[in-house]
């Protein structure tokens, strides 16, 4: 059944993006990282804390602080609407929906979201220490860590689609080209495809350009209605669409995922006509695309199961040039999570809001009124639509 617009679409805005450095060892607590993303974001929109009556974020098995921390240290007085979220990276986009719905209910004005983790020198997310419960039942098999579970999805799409390692290493190759324009990215010199095939794998077919660079930090932004958005210091980035979706047998544990019924697709598939719908667009109208990739082979399920490119055809199309620089379709401008850093995902909405208000520097778009990004790559997932303000 098809759904209806959900009211708050096109009601809310992001306002303000905030960054700590991106580093191999901070050196910090997490609850600083996060605190100072937060103030950057607040910062950038003009906006006191004491306007804050919001803040939402998200944890995967406790590699964070808790929200109701961070607004005591943020010394936001009136901050009476809490979340956290007990998601991975399937969460940035829907932690953003949550939040517009709270400032359209009523139930908050002014909301911050962030992502803080010191995810290279404290606990990282791709070892085996985060692989969830059914541990016991799967390490006697060797599926013991993250990378192996997308790794199994990745073979299986190349199997069912034609697709090779050339076209996992284009996706590295043109993100490269993005990241040279990023200080904050960790990997900004370019890529060759012997270079690439020279890298280890690090469970096939991933090489390890192919993986998310495991980075210490946080980046924050700042919702609030479209009205109030206007009379701050930057062009409001209108959440125009979204949606969320999960498989019938999906889950939050790593072992979830052996219930899955077509390893050659992933959420992206499952949530694409709820996005568009919603946003009263469709994939030919976007300009630009954020896409969370964990792993390279993310770029291709989501480019395909969003419309974006045809089946197997998502190769071809990054290899032509399409998705890297002054491309008809640029994608994942920052880098992307493989370049500029692992903040589970939320450093790629970062980036979709500052494409889409004309804030990204040296690395802006030609063209970014209509940005589509997304976040997760397996069981369950969330993507947005973001639109520059008609009013700018």
């Amino acid at each position: 059944m098809k759904r209806s617009r959900p009211d708050f679409m096109g009601q809310v805005a992001i306002a303000g993006v905030g960054y700590t450095p991106f580093t191999r060892a901070s050196g910090r607590t997490v609850l600083d990282l996060a605190t100072e993303a937060c103030r950057s974001a607040l910062a950038d929109a003009g906006l006191p804390a004491s306007e804050v009556d919001g803040v939402a974020s998200f944890a995967f098995l406790g590699d964070s602080v808790p929200s109701h921390a961070v607004a005591t240290a943020l010394a936001a007085p009136k901050a009476t609407w809490i979340l956290d979220m007990n998601m991975g990276g399937q969460a940035p986009c829907l932690l953003a929906m949550n939040a517009a719905m709270a400032i359209h209910s009523g139930l908050a004005t002014s909301v911050l979201i962030y992502r803080a983790l010191n995810g290279r020198s404290g606990m990282r997310v791709g070892s085996a220490a985060l692989a969830g419960s059914s541990a016991q039942y799967r390490y006697p098999i060797g599926f013991n860590a993250y990378p192996l579970y997308v790794a199994m999805w990745a073979r299986r799409y190349m199997i069912e689609t034609g697709a090779t390692e050339e076209d996992l290493a284009a996706v590295v190759m043109h993100q490269r080209e993005h990241a040279a324009g990023n200080e904050r990215a960790l990997y900004r010199e370019p890529l060759s495809l012997e270079a690439y095939k020279a890298s280890s794998y690090v469970a096939e077919p991933f090489r390890i350009p192919d993986c998310a660079a495991e980075v210490d930090g946080a980046c924050a932004l700042l919702l609030t209605s479209l009205d109030r958005a206007r009379s701050l210091r930057r062009t409001p980035a209108v959440i125009e669409g979204g949606a969320y979706a999960r498989g019938r047998r999906s889950g939050l544990d790593t072992g979830d995922a052996s219930l899955w019924e077509d390893y050659s697709r992933n959420a992206m598939s499952h949530l694409a006509d709820d996005l568009w719908s919603s946003a009263q667009l469709g994939a030919r109208d976007i300009d630009i695309a954020e896409i969370y990739d964990c792993f390279s082979s993310s770029v291709l399920f989501a480019l395909e199961g969003l419309g974006l490119a045809g089946r197997g055809e998502a190769g071809a199309m990054i290899r032509s040039g399409a998705t890297g620089p002054g491309g008809s379709l640029p994608v994942n401008t920052h880098g992307g999570l493989l370049c500029e850093g692992y903040i589970h995902g939320m450093n790629t909405l970062c980036e979709a809001a500052l494409q889409v208000q004309g804030e990204a520097g040296t690395r802006q778009a030609a063209r970014a009124d209509r940005c589509l990004v997304t976040s997760g790559a397996l069981m369950d997932g969330s993507a947005l639509v973001l639109t520059r303000d008609s009013a700018a």
